[in-house]
């Protein structure tokens, strides 16, 4: 794979089939299942979990559906990185080209959707979990407004970040897993006309392909600066390892054979970061409170999800050095908490794809729903 020394594994930690007429779903493995263990991608949590008692409070539209929950898919270790490798479970092979990393941290999810082996996953996005393996596998993936899916019996990260979202090949099968998630839940009846396209610095292919979608779509598009852009992802990654600190540190203290060298090193960071997190909340509220504004002049905001094409599995980068580049345009949205989706677009030269992140107004997810299928249907 690329180079890669990690073993070539399945898509999935715990392949299942309890049967059911719904849709096929496969769930991340940070989700409790009833009757299945929960792994959340970590020797350290997996090696002592217990089958789960009951279902996560997101499982609830699912069961309603009869859908078939085919398992529970694979994710780098504490959904803590977006690079999609795991050094207990392996990496799930790329469905455009294996020599590629899947991104994460839910590239299970991803590659189980890209792959035909769900109709609808689901993935949890704390800063691009969902929108960057969407990304690096060509598939569409929707982060959700914060607060708007419940978490309870979910494997925690940051709770003041984290969400839960769908993956699908398409944007119907997102508005399908959004349906799995919220019953009743329906595209708007229009597509947004008015898009604020946030200039950020990414790759010349990446941006080419962005702005031939926004125009190809007929959009009015209006460039504007990224508002202090920059200041909500220092807001992000104090809040980040201070809170996964929080979540994660008693592992360290009971099971540190069971976590890998990436992982140790990040939560070992945490508290680093702790005597700064009340600040970079007040701060971030602040910027959320700023960036909002911008949807009194448009009703939706467009950039790339990831500023270059999916890296290689043997990029010679470090691990830190590629989590930055994955990692630069997805962040930011969760400090805001706004509903993002990620959909592939076509490069010029007809390779892989690029990714158009949509980001929608708070609860805005019906909106972003029908004006993705509108670039879709424009770009197909």
């Amino acid at each position: 794979m690329g180079g890669s020394t990690l073993p070539a594994m399945s898509t999935f930690i715990t392949p299942m089939d309890e049967g059911g007429s719904g849709p096929r779903l496969a769930v991340k493995d940070l989700i409790d299942v009833a009757g299945v263990p929960t792994t959340a991608g970590s020797r350290a949590v997996g090696d002592a979990a217990r089958p789960a008692a009951v279902d996560a409070v997101c499982l609830a539209g699912a069961r309603a559906a009869d859908a078939r929950i085919v398992g529970k898919t694979n994710l780098t270790e504490l959904a803590m990185t977006p690079a999609g490798t795991n050094p207990w479970f392996g990496t799930p092979a790329n469905p455009l080209d294996p020599a590629l990393v899947p991104g994460g941290s839910s590239s299970g999810s991803a590659v189980a959707v890209g792959t035909g082996d769900a109709d609808v996953a689901y993935g949890s996005d704390t800063g691009g979990s969902v929108r960057i393996p969407a990304a690096c596998c060509g598939v569409v993936g929707l982060k959700t407004t914060f607060g708007r899916v419940p978490v309870d019996g979910v494997w925690p990260l940051c709770r003041s970040l984290d969400t839960i979202g769908p993956m699908a090949r398409d944007v119907a099968g997102a508005e399908l897993g959004m349906q799995l998630l919220e019953p009743g839940f329906t595209r708007a009846g229009a597509a947004a006309t008015t898009i604020g396209r946030l200039r950020l610095p990414a790759d010349d292919v990446v941006n080419a392909a962005v702005d031939e979608a926004l125009r190809r779509t007929g959009f009015e598009v209006v460039v504007i600066d990224a508002i202090e852009w920059k200041a909500l992802g220092d807001a992000f990654a104090t809040i980040y390892f201070a809170e996964l600190w929080d979540a994660d540190h008693h592992l360290l203290q009971t099971r540190p054979e069971g976590l890998g060298e990436e992982v140790t090193a990040m939560i070992e960071a945490g508290p680093l970061f702790t005597p700064l997190v009340a600040e970079a909340r007040a701060e971030g509220a602040r910027l959320a409170d700023s960036f909002r504004s911008l949807f009194d002049r448009f009703e939706v905001l467009a950039l790339p999800t990831l500023p270059v094409l999916p890296p290689r599995l043997d990029d010679p980068r470090s691990r830190a050095e590629l989590a930055l580049a994955l990692g630069r345009f997805t962040p930011p949205i969760n400090v805001v908490g706004l509903p993002a989706l990620a959909l592939p677009v076509p490069t010029a030269a007809g390779g892989l794809p690029a990714s158009l992140q949509l980001v929608g107004p708070l609860y805005g997810e019906e909106l972003l729903v029908a004006t993705g299928a509108r670039v879709e249907a424009a770009v197909a």
